[in-house]
């Protein structure tokens, strides 16, 4: 019996993000316990590989506009699995600085798969069912995300963190294989006109400042990635140090979050169906702001139950926000801009996590930990006001979907 295309695409979508948890999981493991890295080397690693995100997409969503989504998605898998290969390979040989290069090209593959997935959706599902769609594909990148850390840190304490890039090989082959049997014509979308690189670029960023609901997005998604990654840097010396937490307490916190994801993922076809748009756009900020004071507060109270209610609220709101503003990047572009406008966004969103991160560092450096949790509340109040303060907090229906010149 053949599985129609977009059930195809989902399981591509749980290898894809597999290998790619795994392998962020594996690096650093791999650095320290057979490289002997130190902090600052481990900090370098993990940056080239997150760099992909920030470097890849544009590039990557011309690529998906030129060549069409479905070249783009068939070819990103097979990246992949190539960079986990060589990064198997270079942690079995010592040599570090390969590793480091397997995992830029690895993130790049899931960059272009997650631009050219988002390009393709609109095409296998109706306008009614794209947030259930969104969703599901969503949950197979939250499942990865909660469980990957777990299994790759049991690996290399019972056998090696190598293991990691293995797994990783497994499931990035798993999405070749289910997207060797997908029906290009189901997915076919016209390729846009070939334009001067930095035109093509102007175009796809000028549709981000003049669409009103995008620009909307990409302020709130700027605002609140860089909370989030100040949080990212500063939560584990903060629980181990003021909340007196021990590293397995810590590592439980932090996987309240990959809770979050998959319990948003989960509900969020059913959700989004039900409620207005608008009420979902400010749902995850405003769950987010919440999840700061919470984060204050647990500096007077101590223990998990607080920074573990944040954390899952983190990942519950956002996902839900997640889904329903991917569903309206969707509708509101033409087919033909969906890979540069969708790249526009992401660059502006992992533009902001270095910034975040350093911040976060910096603050509770020079100033201490409250101040830098402080900041982290701000953000994530900032990324809500720029909900109540954009046309988002008015749109009650989801827009009409725009059909392609071509």
């Amino acid at each position: 019996m053949s599985l129609s295309p977009f059930l195809r695409l989902q399981a591509a979508t749980v290898g894809v993000h597999a290998a790619d948890q795994l392998a962020l999981a594996a690096l650093p493991l791999t650095a320290v316990l057979l490289l002997d890295a130190g902090p600052g080397l481990v900090g370098i690693l993990v940056a080239i590989q997150g760099a992909a995100w920030l470097l890849a997409s544009m590039p990557a969503g011309i690529i998906v506009d030129r060549l069409t989504a479905p070249v783009v998605l068939l070819a990103a898998p097979v990246l992949s699995l190539a960079a986990a290969v060589v990064a198997l390979t270079a942690a079995v040989a010592d040599l570090l600085w390969p590793l480091a290069g397997a995992a830029f090209i690895g993130a790049a593959g899931t960059v272009s798969f997650v631009l050219a997935a988002t390009a393709v959706v609109p095409r296998l599902v109706s306008p009614q069912q794209l947030p259930a769609g969104n969703a599901r594909l969503e949950l197979g990148r939250a499942a990865a995300t909660l469980a990957a850390p777990f299994i790759v840190g049991e690996l290399a304490t019972r056998l090696s963190p190598t293991w990691g890039y293995a797994l990783a090989i497994v499931a990035a082959l798993f999405a070749v294989v289910w997207l060797a049997g997908l029906d290009r014509r189901a997915i076919a979308i016209p390729p846009s006109t070939r334009q001067p690189i930095l035109a093509a670029i102007r175009e796809g960023a000028a549709f981000v400042l003049r669409q009103r609901l995008l620009r909307g997005i990409a302020l709130c998604a700027i605002f609140w990635n860089m909370a989030f990654f100040a949080l990212w840097a500063i939560f584990v010396p903060f629980a181990l140090k003021v909340l007196a937490l021990d590293p397995r307490q810590t590592g439980a916190v932090q996987m309240a979050y990959g809770a979050g994801l998959i319990v948003g993922a989960l509900s969020g076809g059913a959700l989004l169906t039900r409620l207005p748009p608008n009420v979902t756009l400010l749902f995850g900020p405003g769950v987010s702001a919440i999840a700061g004071i919470l984060l204050l507060l647990s500096v007077q109270t101590h223990g998990t139950i607080l920074p573990a209610i944040a954390y899952f609220l983190v990942g519950f709101g956002p996902m839900l926000w997640l889904i329903c503003q991917t569903t309206v990047r969707q509708l509101v572009t033409p087919p033909e801009l969906l890979g540069r406008v969708n790249a526009t966004i992401q660059v502006a969103i992992y533009g902001m996590r270095p910034i975040g991160a350093l911040l976060g560092g910096w603050l509770s450096a020079t100033f201490g930990y409250e101040v830098a949790l402080f900041t982290v509340a701000v953000g994530f109040a900032a990324s809500f006001s720029v909900v109540l303060l954009t046309p988002l907090v008015r749109l009650r229906t989801m827009p009409t979907q725009v059909a392609s010149p071509c």
